[in-house]
């Protein structure tokens, strides 16, 4: 169920707006726009219907903290207000509110606009979605690696914490497309994936489909060895998922892996280390694949 927050501090309008919404959604009153800042901050809200004339902080001031918070910026904001002059409402437009309706407000009409909002909003989240997600596997996509590596390594280089990066490659990938054909081979990169995926979900994990039958993992915390450990065991598992393999090559699907873990520093950049993560890979083939092979950096 979508979140609406309402942020009004007379109760009556508030409970009004609350009762005509409610069947449909999940909504939450807040009284003060330091309240609903909050509440903002703290949630996940589709909507916020935001009135303006308010003691202390005024709805104005509270669409504009809005709209600096990278977390609530991307939420639409209805104003509800009795202010109904054309300045007023300009002004409301031109801070970011999606919509402006006047008290006394007609039910039919808000709960029209609210329906409106929320249904554009969940286009707009779709469409994110899709744009950073590989639609094939259902996890990040290169694009999304390229954002969201830099985050963290600057976190790790802030925080003073070990680094993990390493390159996944399903082994022999181009003889199974050829062997068993390419619809075969996009199944096998999806039960890959969701396997990896499925040992990767900390909220400091990170995975990427970096193109092609290649992945991108990044972990932050763990030492050298714990992530070499941890990756280990992910190789192990693809392999038992026992996806029968061109036999003259190997029995079953496997991948190999290379990775480094490293305290990120100011003159280091995260592009120096995937390429060292790309090298312990090219030698984890070399060795004759399916194993991991881990820079000791850290």
């Amino acid at each position: 169920m979508e979140k609406i927050l309402i942020v009004d501090d007379s109760a009556l309008q508030a409970a009004q707006l609350k009762s005509l919404l409610e069947d449909e959604y999940d909504v939450t009153i807040a009284e003060t726009a330091q309240d609903g800042l909050r509440h903002a901050k703290e949630g996940t809200f589709s909507l916020i219907l935001l009135d303006i004339i308010m003691p202390g902080m005024d709805g104005f001031t509270l669409l504009k903290k809005l709209q600096e918070e990278i977390i609530t910026q991307s939420v639409p904001v209805i104003l509800i207000t009795s202010l109904s002059d054309i300045q007023n409402e300009q002004q409301g437009l031109t801070l970011g509110a999606v919509d402006y309706i006047t008290k006394p407000f007609h039910p039919l009409i808000v709960k029209a606009r609210v329906n409106s909002q929320i249904k554009l909003y969940r286009y707009r989240k779709q469409v994110e979605y899709q744009s950073k997600t590989d639609q094939l596997t259902g996890i990040a996509n290169r694009r999304q690696h390229d954002l969201c590596s830099m985050m963290r390594w600057n976190e790790a280089s802030r925080l003073l914490t070990p680094f993990s990066v390493c390159m996944i490659d399903i082994d022999h990938f181009k003889i199974f497309n050829d062997t068993f054909g390419h619809p075969a081979g996009d199944k096998a990169l999806a039960a890959v994936a969701k396997t990896i995926s499925s040992y990767l979900q900390r909220s400091t994990d990170f995975l990427a489909r970096y193109g092609g039958e290649e992945f991108v993992a990044i972990l932050l915390g763990d030492s050298s060895g714990k992530a070499f450990r941890h990756l280990n065991k992910i190789r192990r598992e693809v392999e038992n998922l026992h996806i029968p393999h061109e036999p003259s090559i190997s029995k079953w699907v496997t991948v190999s892996i290379g990775g480094v873990t490293v305290i990120p520093q100011s003159e280091t950049s995260y592009a120096s280390y995937l390429k060292i993560a790309d090298t312990m890979l090219y030698n984890a083939k070399k060795q004759g694949r399916n194993r991991v092979v881990w820079a000791d950096e850290v």
